[in-house]
């Protein structure tokens, strides 16, 4: 994780010692868990799948608490009970590989959530699962309040990320059986 002049920056790569398909069937039925209370639903919107290339591109809504502390609250841009988010993914199973954007719908004119994740089966070990991710947040027209919202966010999305792998992993484990003991 980097904090630049573009707000708070993600960069994550992971290793999954699991099979491409485990890692993406646990990835697309990971949530919701009572393993992540924050992430309440996730609903699919649209699914169809490229008769020509058999990519199945998918868009889907999360639907999240919202997280800022209650003392930010106070001010009525943040005052509300939900955050939504829009995923979309396109899964190709020939080539093993699944790419996912992911943007924030709420809060649009003043922040910006942008994420990039990859699965695809590992160069190493054809039984593996590479998982990469790079977002950013960036907090605009927030006046005052842009820089401990950005200070916020840096610390939740540190967290958030070791969350999100850790609850894969526990899937993977609870699932597939052994490497995470």
């Amino acid at each position: 994780m980097q904090e630049g002049k573009m707000g708070v920056v993600v960069d994550v790569r992971k290793v999954y010692p699991y099979p491409f398909q485990h890692v993406v069937n646990s990835y697309l039925n990971k949530y919701p868990t009572p393993l992540e209370k924050h992430v309440t639903g996730i609903k699919t919107v649209e699914e169809k799948t490229d008769p020509a290339t058999g990519i199945v591109y998918r868009r889907r809504i999360a639907t999240c608490n919202n997280v800022i502390p209650s003392f930010l609250r106070k001010f009525s841009i943040l005052k509300i009970s939900n955050i939504y988010l829009e995923e979309e993914s396109w899964l190709d199973m020939k080539a093993r590989v699944m790419t996912l954007k992911s943007h924030c719908l709420t809060w649009a004119q003043y922040a910006s959530l942008n994420e990039e994740s990859m699965y695809k089966e590992s160069t190493e070990n054809s039984n593996w699962t590479e998982f990469t991710q790079k977002g950013t947040i960036t907090i605009t027209g927030a006046g005052l309040l842009n820089c401990v919202l950005e200070t916020f966010a840096q610390t939740f999305l540190k967290q958030g990320v070791k969350r999100s792998i850790l609850i894969m992993e526990t899937i993977l484990q609870e699932r597939c059986g052994c490497p995470f003991s």
